[in-house]
């Protein structure tokens, strides 16, 4: 199952389905502790701060999964909606905000987000859809509720920097990390590189997450390293993780072929 939702990444904007995630859907409980290791000094927030601000605005975090983000946008945005595809995940999410008024969980996709056009000032994809060549209809789709002026940003793993990416490469030979790169590049996207390390408080942590995330071969050689390059005597375990932020605005004053720059609803569509 590992290979086949890993191979499917490009495949989910090929036909406009949703590929299950390998991690998050099957393995919650251990994904909740792999967000809590994550960017542990908070590199991911600065630079998302920095390039794309949430203060006071209408933010849509897109494939929110169990809603660990939402909270921490709904600090100072003015609203919070995240939309995930995996119902199991949309009802996590909703207990997780419960009785927070700025906050909405609705089942969608990248490709059918149930929100009216020019909506939201600020999309957040974290590790979620996002891959590169073939995820046009969900820039798309993003164009259409953004408010012009309004910014996407996506944030994914950096596979060219170690050691995680080195593992990650093993398990995706097919993947190009450059090639990515480009796409964005070509689609009017900056890029911010990011050096982070997940931090976990025990080795049963540090393997559990790594078991969901590898084959059980790269995880083993993955855990082994990350055993042998944590020696020093610190308390936990620290495992560098490297990761890119792909940022676009979209234009002022831009109507998109197809679409009003109006707020008329559209009903929910899932796949």
């Amino acid at each position: 199952m590992w290979h086949a939702a890993r191979r499917g990444l490009k495949a989910l904007s090929r036909d406009g389905g949703v590929v299950p995630s390998p991690n998050i859907w099957y393995y919650p409980d251990v994904y909740e502790v792999e967000n809590r290791a994550q960017d542990a000094d908070g590199e991911i927030w600065r630079v998302l701060a920095e390039e794309s601000p949430w203060a006071e605005r209408d933010v849509l975090d897109l494939g929110c999964g169990a809603g660990f983000h939402l909270p921490a946008f709904a600090r100072t945005a003015r609203s919070v909606v995240g939309v995930e595809p995996h119902e199991p995940l949309v009802h996590k999410a909703r207990r997780r905000v419960s009785g927070s008024g700025k906050i909405r969980v609705l089942a969608g996709s990248a490709q059918r987000v149930p929100l009216p056009d020019a909506s939201v000032d600020v999309v957040h994809a974290r590790t979620a859809y996002f891959f590169g060549p073939g995820c046009e209809p969900g820039l798309r789709e993003t164009d259409r509720v953004l408010r012009p002026g309004g910014t996407l940003a996506i944030v994914d793993l950096d596979a060219t920097a170690e050691p995680y990416g080195r593992w990650m490469r093993a398990d995706l030979p097919h993947y190009d990390p450059q090639a990515v790169e480009n796409f964005f590049a070509r689609n009017g996207f900056r890029c911010r590189r990011m050096a982070t390390r997940w931090h976990f408080a025990d080795r049963a942590e540090l393997e559990s997450v790594l078991k969901i995330e590898f084959s059980p071969e790269v995880a083993a050689r993955a855990i082994a390293d990350s055993l042998r390059d944590n020696g020093n005597g610190e308390a936990g375990y620290t495992v560098p993780v490297g990761y890119r932020v792909h940022v676009r605005e979209k234009p002022t004053g831009l109507v998109l072929p197809g679409h009003s720059a109006s707020s008329s609803s559209i009903s929910p569509r899932m796949p």
